[in-house]
């Protein structure tokens, strides 16, 4: 069972939300709150796998609240997902670098929605189209800029090779398959790299694998 949390200022979405995410029966709602205050407290007291956060709340905004639950050693286990209906790119990439696993707007269909609280519980992240090309263009402008392998130093040639999978969006199945090796082997890479470079998520590598010049924009 996956567990969920609900933060959002309007009561009448969580109601909707509640009963889209509940609707097949391998999701619960643990916690709801209408600040992000209250969001962040709610959080803390049930450590839910995966919490759906609005942008504009009262009190504490959602990436304000994103930022607290990612610095929160006793949270590493927690995933944020931002929903919303905002899509502008600052708010896209404050989100990410707050420490969101995921970018949703509010017109994401019920099924892609409990689809990607199972991902992103699962450590994939999700990002809604817009927010996927904001990702690699501020990636892309990024490396294009400024490349420093120095995080990669630490890194063994089959550590290189799964960032670089990841980097190009492969999930831990398709690493598996490309690099030769078993699923649980890819998933164990992927741990380890987050360990080694300290980086919270699979988005962190992403932009990892750009900023270290692995990926280059089109490829």
């Amino acid at each position: 069972m996956i567990t969920l949390a609900l933060v959002d200022d309007s009561a009448v979405v969580r109601t909707g939300l509640r009963a889209l995410a509940t609707h097949d029966g391998d999701i619960e709602v643990v916690a709801e709150a209408g600040t992000g205050r209250a969001g962040l407290a709610e959080v803390r007291r049930t450590r839910p796998d995966v919490v759906l956060m609005d942008l504009r709340m009262p009190e504490l905004d959602g990436i304000e609240a994103t930022q607290a639950i990612a610095a929160d050693p006793e949270l590493a286990d927690v995933r944020v997902v931002i929903l919303t209906t905002f899509d502008e790119d600052a708010e896209i990439l404050a989100a990410i670098r707050a420490g969101a696993a995921g970018y949703l707007l509010k017109d994401v269909s019920p099924g892609r929605l409990r689809e990607s609280v199972r991902l992103v519980a699962a450590g994939e992240p999700i990002f809604s189209p817009t927010a996927a090309r904001t990702l690699v263009r501020s990636a892309a402008a990024h490396s294009a800029s400024v490349v420093d392998a120095t995080p990669l130093a630490q890194l063994s040639d089959r550590e290189r090779e799964v960032l670089t999978a990841v980097g190009r969006g492969l999930t831990n199945d398709e690493i598996a398959v490309e690099l030769y090796l078993s699923p649980a082997t890819a998933r164990t890479y992927v741990s380890r790299l987050l360990a080694r470079t300290g980086v919270r998520d699979r988005a962190g590598l992403v932009v990892l694998a750009y900023e270290t010049g692995l990926v280059r924009p089109g490829e």
